[in-house]
């Protein structure tokens, strides 16, 4: 053959396989599924996709598999861009032998990943399998370690998402989990390690694949997934707009929009919205909205521990990690499932060099025997772990009432805020006025003649010399009290000057995180 028929006969193969099996194309669109190439066009910038080894096949000869060795071995690999920045990624083709992963196929994800991280550049995946191929035995499961190990490598390093779009059961599960975001697509999603089938055989429970492992469970009961969606579509676009707040790694500072939004601009409509009676509620959103770049903010784990909540929005064009306590949601106390979503976000966000702002308004923690004997005191110490160890700029605003340990959990000046304010309604203490009261003055109280009218005052008392809005600026605890409208022109004032901040950190090969 001359080169020029080599080269058309590349050509029409190469078109061959971009077509894929059309049956199997039916298939996934019969299920509302794309297939593997249209969510990397969707994904990724028009025309930007640079493929990987798209015509690896596999070697495994048992089985009948020798008969069957379609080209890309079920796994499509490359680079492209997101607002022409490069990103990587890996897409498990349904199409082919289900998706399942096996020797060839995971050695192509190794070599994505291992290009991600030599290079800094995001890792998407597109996770639709069938788990590993039992056809290849052994050798299928040790392509997962090898996934599980650079997914380690990576973290911190460079951003990594992935994104469920069919099945993700047994051992493959776990590399979403050891990613930093996981976005899932209601009805089509599944994640597990052991399916229905195995579960009603074990325990004798009859459950729905869905109702196991769907998008809905792990966005909303074990906190797994980060997201959930309706349709791909969707999904897929936040996937880019997430990866437009982030740095390519973890030596870049995030990308920086010039802001049309003032940075004097006042936040006069703060002063109504939250009430100054400490158990009065509000959502906590409405105040992030009020205070960041035109309103915009990014809400991660939206359906997941609602009493606190964790955004990624942009201050000023520069991009911040918020963190907040939602007294609409028990009334703001932290719990298990809070402090283990506020401690990741807060982790992330140092490795990525994001600032974070905490917003305070907590009564404490969840009081109850099922926090206790749920380990409230390990998890929380999460928390307090993750922000001792940051070393990014740190912002403490609190807007009402911080009590106990919960106050000191939450980006305190002791544990290392860079700066602290809070608004002339803040009620920082031990405990609240009335609790507090009842313990100190009990005795008083109970031998009075009018425990209530005695209580009252001493309730009173307590307020005023120990909780009044400037107690904690007189002693150095907070640096400067400020009015609600102020708070936006504050806090970027404040991150402006943090910007270069640099901490050094203990020589160690690394701490003990609480588990």
């Amino acid at each position: 053959m001359t080169t020029k028929e080599r080269v058309e006969e590349l050509v029409a193969l190469k078109a061959e396989i971009r077509k894929g099996d059309p049956a199997g194309t039916e298939r996934q669109q019969a299920k509302e599924k794309l297939t593997a190439r249209e969510r990397i066009v969707l994904l990724l910038d028009k025309g930007s996709f640079n493929e990987v080894e798209q015509l690896r096949r596999h070697r495994a000869t048992g089985f009948g598999l020798d008969a069957k060795k379609p080209y890309t071995d079920g796994v499509i690999t490359g680079w492209g861009t997101v607002e022409g920045r490069t990103v990587f990624v890996y897409a498990h083709d349904f199409r082919i032998f289900g998706g399942a992963l096996g020797e060839a196929h995971a050695t192509k994800i190794h070599k994505i990943m291992d290009m991600a991280i030599a290079t800094g550049a995001p890792l998407v995946s597109l996770n639709d399998g069938a788990g590993a191929r039992i056809q290849e035995g052994v050798t299928a499961l040790a392509g997962y370690g090898g996934i599980f190990r650079r997914n380690t490598k990576a973290s911190g390093v460079i951003p990594q998402i992935s994104v469920v779009l069919g099945p993700c059961a047994g051992g493959a599960a776990y590399s979403p989990a050891l990613t930093d975001f996981v976005f899932m697509v209601r009805g089509t999603s599944q994640l597990f390690l052991t399916g229905p089938d195995v579960v009603q055989t074990v325990t004798g429970e009859k459950v729905s694949k869905d109702a196991l492992g769907g998008a809905d469970v792990h966005a909303g009961v074990s906190g797994v997934a980060t997201f959930a969606y309706d349709d791909e579509e969707s999904c897929l676009a936040d996937v880019r707009h997430l990866l437009s707040l982030l740095p390519s790694n973890n030596r870049e500072l995030p990308p920086h929009e010039p802001a049309t939004d003032p940075v004097d601009r006042r936040t006069e409509s703060l002063v109504d919205l939250v009430p100054a009676a400490p158990r009065q509620s509000y959502d906590i959103r409405r105040v992030i909205e009020e205070v960041v770049d035109d309103g915009d903010f990014f809400e991660v784990h939206p359906d997941w521990a609602n009493n606190v909540v964790c955004a990624l929005a942009r201050l000023d064009g520069h991009t911040v990690g918020i963190v907040a306590n939602q007294p609409a949601a028990f009334a703001g106390a932290l719990d298990i499932p809070a402090s283990e979503k506020a401690a990741r976000f807060v982790q992330f966000c140092d490795a990525f060099n994001i600032p974070l702002i905490t917003l305070v308004d907590v009564p404490g923690f969840l009081p109850g025997v099922d926090q206790e004997h749920g380990g409230i005191i390990r998890h929380g110490a999460k928390l307090l772990y993750a922000y001792c160890d940051a070393t990014v700029p740190r912002v403490q605003l609190i807007l009402r009432k911080a009590y106990g340990g919960a106050y000191i959990v939450m980006d305190s000046s002791a544990i290392g805020a860079d700066l602290s304010y809070a608004w002339p309604i803040n009620e920082i203490a031990v405990m609240g006025a009335e609790g507090a009261a009842s313990v100190v003055f009990r005795r008083e109280i109970a031998a009075s003649a009018d425990p209530e009218a005695v209580r009252a005052r001493k309730i009173e008392e307590y307020r005023t010399e120990l909780m009044h809005p400037y107690y904690a600026a007189e002693r150095g605890l907070v640096d400067d009290v400020i009015e609600p409208a102020d708070t936006r022109v504050v806090l970027v004032r404040a991150l402006d000057m943090l910007r270069g901040k640099h901490a050094d950190l203990p020589v160690r090969k690394h701490g003990n995180r609480p588990a």
